[in-house]
Formats: structure tokens, C-alpha cells, sequence
């Protein structure tokens, strides 16, 4: 006899009605409710941090990471979700050595499961992000930046150390920064930059195989050494140029438009 299918969720369910016979099964999955990350109960848990490097290695969650007066990295999560023929969510965070693992997950037949993590760093910390699934964001940070995710968008804001930023899948877009060195890339996605008026990067780099790549710099700041191309859309510069100057802008997209203008 065939056992019956089982929905586990990580807070209170409507009712579930499930019709099994004949070896197929049919389940009325409508009744499972929503999943709402932001009605879910906050944990919280604190790691001691040796060094001035932090490594978090994210799956299946949205990250943001904010720099703190602390002395230790903290963390605050919520997960929320369903699964139908199978378990979770199952949640992991840890920390060894310099690499904050963090983790949710469900396996199931029919899931709807989601996952939000804030994490706090101590001031200075240099950040390296690995996410395999789910936005990043990072804020106010004062150390260097370095962000790789397969699938979703990639923001930075206020921040002044040096920024790499990459995804395959998703937006990059930077606001208010005042790296030295900027680069961003997205394989399937727009690239924005923004920058600080106070202080523009030496050397911009943004780049996106499929999508709109814009960059937005202030005119007082100029003139710039810009290269602008687009294999397959139209590219427009619109700041003070010149060949030699030592502020170095790239911008370019095999399959969308370039424009690299004057902030308003």
C-alpha cells in the first residue's frame, strides 16, 4: 500500500487535502498557503572572526551584508516555506576558518521555500562572496568587495574598497561607490554603475554578454579615457574624453545598448 504524502512546512498550515488510488496521487496543493520570508521569526547567531577577511559561501538564499562597529560577525536569518513529499526547509550556518557557510534548503516533490540572511561584519573587513542561488547585496562596507553568483542580481552601495562583481544570471548595479578599481560583469543580465562625486574610480570596467551596460559618472570629475562598444546595439558617450587620462572607463555588451553618461 502506498504510504501517505506528507507536507512539512516551517510554520502553521492551512488545510491540505490529498486524494491517493490507482497508484497516482493527486494533491491540492493550493491549501499549503503563501511562502512570506518576511512574516518569518528572525534567529540570530554570532562567529568569532581571527582575521580581516570574510569568505561566505551562500545557496538558495539572498545574502545582504552590511559593515557594523561589532567585533564579531553576525548573523541574522529567516526561512520560510513548504515542502510536499519530502523535508525541509533544513537550515546550516557556520564558520570555519575564514568562511561563513551558509545554507537552506528542500527537497521535495513540490516545494516553495525562501531564505534571507543579513549579515554583519566588523569594520574594515575585506568580503568575498560565493552564492550559488539568490540575490546579493552589500552596504556601507569599507574593505574590498568580491561577489560570484550563478543566479541572481548583484547590488553594491556606499561603499570604498575596491569592488570584482560577476553573475551568470541577473543585474549588477552600483550606487554611490568610491572604489578604486571597479569591475562588473553579468553573462545574462544589465550592468548600471553608479559611482561617488567625491571619488571616481581609476579604472571602471562593465561588461555583460546579454544586456544593457550604463554608466553614469559626474561631468566635474572628468575628462575620461572611455571605450564604449556593442556588438549588437548602439553606444553613446557623454562626459568630457580624453585618450590620456588617467580614469579609465570600459564599456561594453555583445547584445544590448552602452552608454556611459553624465550624472544629472
Amino acid at each position: 500500500m502506498t504510504s501517505p504524502a506528507t507536507v512539512i512546512r516551517s510554520r502553521p498550515l492551512r488545510a491540505l487535502a490529498v486524494l491517493s488510488g490507482g497508484g497516482i496521487l493527486v494533491a491540492a496543493l493550493a491549501g499549503c498557503g503563501d511562502t512570506n520570508v518576511d512574516e518569518a521569526p528572525v534567529e540570530r547567531k554570532s562567529f568569532a572572526l581571527s582575521g580581516k577577511t570574510l569568505v561566505i559561501d551562500s545557496d538558495d538564499s539572498d545574502l545582504s551584508v552590511v559593515q557594523a562597529d561589532v567585533a564579531d560577525v553576525r548573523v541574522s536569518r529567516q526561512v520560510d516555506g513548504w515542502v510536499f513529499g519530502g523535508s525541509g526547509p533544513e537550515k546550516v550556518w557556520k564558520l570555519k576558518g575564514d568562511t561563513l557557510t551558509l545554507r537552506m534548503k528542500c527537497s521535495a516533490i513540490a516545494s516553495d521555500c525562501r531564505g534571507r540572511h543579513t549579515v554583519k561584519v566588523p569594520l574594515g573587513t575585506a568580503v568575498s562572496v560565493r552564492s550559488d542561488n539568490g540575490g546579493v547585496t552589500a552596504e556601507g562596507l569599507s574593505g574590498s568587495v568580491r561577489v560570484a553568483s550563478d543566479n541572481g542580481d548583484v547590488t553594491v552601495r556606499d561603499t570604498t574598497g575596491p569592488l570584482e562583481l560577476r553573475t551568470t544570471n541577473g543585474k549588477v548595479s552600483t550606487e554611490n561607490v568610491a572604489a578604486e578599481r571597479l569591475s562588473a560583469v553579468s553573462d545574462n543580465g544589465n550592468v548600471h554603475i553608479g559611482v561617488s562625486a567625491g571619488k571616481v574610480p581609476d579604472r571602471i570596467s562593465a561588461v555583460s554578454d546579454n544586456g544593457e551596460v550604463r554608466i553614469t559618472l559626474p561631468r566635474a570629475e572628468g575628462p575620461y579615457a572611455v571605450t564604449a562598444r556593442s556588438g549588437n546595439g548602439s553606444a553613446d558617450v557623454d562626459v568630457p574624453t580624453d585618450r590620456e587620462s588617467s580614469r579609465v572607463v570600459e564599456a561594453r555588451s555583445d547584445n544590448g545598448n552602452v552608454r556611459v553618461r553624465a550624472a544629472e
